[in-house]
């Protein structure tokens, strides 16, 4: 379910990323008025092909990023997660030591 939610998503930021690039092209062209229709449909092709590989770059990085980041955050967790375990561990052979020393009589100690 979360593969299909994930294409989903990724069709849409697409669909959503051309329609940017085609308004944006639109803008571009716009004062072009010596352009003909055959130039100007031309350009606009060639700046919205150029707006979604952008995009496309954009979005790469930021995937690498957040694949980076993910890996380090995961290396400080695993750190913190073998140090707290070691800290509870500390604290559990030190609460049975006090415990030893407390509970067995004095004459029997060594």
């Amino acid at each position: 379910m979360s593969e299909f939610l994930n294409d989903v998503e990724g069709h849409l930021l697409l669909a959503a990323t051309r329609e940017e690039g085609r308004t944006a092209a639109e803008r571009f062209t716009a004062p072009l008025s010596w352009l003909t229709d055959t130039q100007r449909a031309e350009v606009e092709r060639r700046f919205e092909a150029q707006y979604l590989a952008l995009a496309r770059a954009s979005w790469q990085g930021t995937a690498l990023r957040a694949e980076r980041l993910r890996d380090e955050y995961e290396s400080v967790y695993r750190g913190l997660r073998r140090r707290l375990l070691a800290g509870w561990l500390l604290g559990c052979a030190g609460l049975a030591a006090v415990l030893v020393l407390c509970l067995v009589p004095p004459h029997v100690r060594p």
